[in-house]
């Protein structure tokens, strides 16, 4: 079984489906014979802006809470720099929080 990661992000609902789209066109998603598998779950993401950001939402400066979905999916490691870069792109927020993680397949 080849190496494989686990790609965790966090978008607002008007990004959700054009996030989930970008990294599955770059080949992330796929378990099997299964494809653009992804796991969603809503909460609230904060932030406060430093003074040389430019905040897509909120102000610079001051503390913001914004519904925001985190999003899971599955990347092999060939893919991995392609999906990373795709989801940046495709993100609507100037600084995306995103986590990979290593997956041990026993």
């Amino acid at each position: 079984m080849s190496e494989r990661f686990k790609l965790v992000w966090f978008a607002p609902e008007d990004a959700l489906d054009v996030t989930r789209t970008a990294v599955f066109e770059a080949g992330a998603g796929t378990i099997g014979e299964y494809e653009r598998c992804s796991w969603c779950a809503a909460g609230t993401g904060t932030f406060v802006g430093g003074e040389g950001s430019d905040p897509t939402i909120g102000e610079r400066g001051r503390e913001e809470r914004v519904p925001e979905f985190r999003v899971e999916t599955v990347v092999s490691a060939h893919l991995l720099a392609d999906v990373v870069a795709a989801l940046r792109a495709a993100h609507p927020y100037e600084e995306p929080a995103y986590d990979v993680y290593p997956l041990l397949h026993a």
